[in-house]
């Protein structure tokens, strides 16, 4: 089979940049092309016998959407006269940076295919693929110009109708006939009471055809690419203003809305939850904002525009938000635990005999330290900050998050495997099996709520009300000890003293002021009775 002109354009393009001595960027090359036969594309992207490197299929809709939808188009072109194709469908290919084969391959193409659909809200099948030689990754995203209309419109004959070859219809029966005076091919007769005329589609949304389209999707795109591009040299980062968090809403007094809100306030909460397990596995937030923007704040500013409010709107876009933080929290996870693999053996290998004695340097050093106290002022022992006294305390807090964090991956994972077992389960006589399968799904599902609930409880404890601002204040604290350390490891080098315990905190700065006044009280009547003492001499 010849190579894909996608492989070929991205061939040229990088070599291209390599001369230039440019970084390569191929996250935001996106094609676009029309479909006149969109069944045979689809079992052609869609197959694993026609396809070597097929990852994962998604459908936004059953085939039969597709098949209808060829039928109508087809007759719509019959009937325009137009010369030419009939275009049944559009095609975009979309290439991905190979860093993105460490994503799940099914929630991948998921996002990508779901993004597409609440920006413009067609339906879609979309295929993840390599090509032969594995250098280039991409999907293809089939779409919909039509829309399946709320209401079929279906017209029947009120009398017998006559239609030619051309599919015209004309008024009378011997329009059709022959010499022979029987009907001439390709012409027919639609018999009172049949349906004449069946519309289930919309008209083609005209601005697929607009240059400006495959610009807006571009842009779409590579800002989407870019929230999962893990080199910082290949993406933007735009920092964005305000919380990560979705505020929850408060529901007045016999409103009447209350079931629509409590709805939408669940949505939200579980977004925060998502939210606070993407902080703790050390997702920046710069980018959990990037996707609140790009995945919650502008799918629905555009629905809102183009279809107006609806009460499952805002349940599903953040849906599909929550997925795309997952899908995050997911690869930093592994990332995480593939390091801390790699840290274990590096430490079996390593053995203890090779490592250099330097006695003879610390030796010297302090041979050195004595030269300088007799010649220099002994300096003044360090002192520790209110944050970096706070640093033990909330490292423990810290670590109970991570161990939260990880529980709750670990249970998901859990979740993600008996959903798969489920969907794989067919037949009419294994009812049983399925239904306990489902409990098991729903147990699950209700542990994870409660485990992810439990997460900004851990930060109560020391007095915060969110996991964002406990984790502001960790990394500060964390800094500012790590800095204490090295200051305090410099003095006792040069003084050779061990640092004295240093108070913090309100409760034991008042218990020290106590201490030193009744010291100084003691101090002043001790030497007071010596002055007595001397007068009465």
């Amino acid at each position: 089979m010849p190579e894909h002109p996608l492989t070929k354009n991205i061939a040229e393009f990088t070599l291209l940049k390599k001369k230039e001595g440019m970084p390569i960027a191929r996250n935001s090359f996106i094609q676009l092309t029309k479909l006149s036969n969109v069944k045979g594309r689809i079992t052609y992207i869609s197959s694993h016998a026609k396809q070597e490197n097929l990852y994962a299929v998604y459908e936004t809709t059953e085939r039969k959407f597709w098949r209808e939808l060829a039928k109508c188009n087809q007759e719509e072109f019959a009937k325009s006269g137009t010369e030419g194709k009939c275009i049944e469908a559009r095609e975009l290919i979309i290439a991905l940076p190979e860093s993105f084969v460490e994503y799940p391959p099914d929630r991948l193409l998921k996002l990508f295919t779901e993004h597409f659909k609440q920006n413009y809200g067609t339906e879609c099948i979309a295929a993840l693929h390599h090509n032969k030689r594995k250098t280039n990754y991409h999907i293809h995203l089939i779409f919909a110009e039509r829309k399946l209309l709320d209401e079929p419109i279906i017209k029947t004959a009120s009398r017998n109708m006559f239609y030619d070859e051309n599919g015209k219809h004309v008024r009378t029966k011997k329009e059709i006939l022959g010499e022979d005076g029987e009907i001439r091919e390709g012409c027919h007769i639609v018999k009172k009471g049949e349906i004449y005329e069946k519309k289930l589609f919309t008209v083609k949304d005209e601005r697929f055809k607009s240059n400006s389209f495959l610009d807006e999707v571009k842009r779409s795109y590579t800002d989407l690419i870019n929230l999962y591009v893990k080199d910082e040299n290949q993406k933007l980062q735009v920092f964005q203003r305000g919380s990560v968090y979705l505020a929850i809403k408060k529901i007045g007094k016999r409103n009447p809305k209350a079931p629509e809100i409590e709805a939408d306030n669940r949505k939200r909460q579980e977004w925060n939850r998502a939210v606070d397990m993407a902080l703790i596995s050390g997702i920046p937030e710069p980018q959990i904002m990037g996707v609140k923007q790009k995945r919650i704040s502008e799918p629905i500013k555009s629905a809102i525009s183009r279809k107006g409010s609806k009460p499952n709107l805002f349940a599903k876009v953040v849906t599909m938000a929550i997925e795309a933080l997952e899908l995050m929290i997911e690869s930093v996870l592994v990332k995480k635990y593939k390091e801390s693999l790699e840290q274990k053996e590096q430490l079996q290998k390593t053995d203890t005999s090779d490592m250099e004695p330097v006695i003879s340097e610390t030796e010297r050093a302090e041979v050195k330290n004595k030269e300088l106290k007799e010649s220099q002022p002994e300096p003044k022992q360090p002192e520790m900050t209110r944050m970096a006294s706070k640093y033990p305390r909330f490292c423990k807090i810290y670590n109970e998050l991570e161990q939260q964090n990880n529980a709750i991956y670990k249970k998901e994972k859990q979740r993600s495997a008996k959903k798969k077992e489920l969907s794989e389960i067919k037949g009419w006589f294994k009812g049983r099996k399925k239904k306990e399968l489902q409990e098991e799904i729903d147990d699950l599902t209700s542990q994870i709520r409660n485990m992810k609930d439990y997460l900004p409880k851990i930060v109560q404890k020391v007095g915060y009300r969110s996991v964002q601002k406990f984790l502001k204040d960790f990394k500060t604290a964390k800094s500012e000890y790590s800095q204490y350390q090295k200051a305090i490891a410099q003095w006792q080098q040069e003084t050779g003293k061990e640092p004295e315990p240093q108070p913090h905190g309100v409760r034991v700065k008042l218990a020290a002021n106590r201490k030193k006044i009744e010291q100084e009280q003691k101090n002043t009547q001790r030497t007071r009775s010596q002055s007595k003492d001397r007068g009465a001499r």
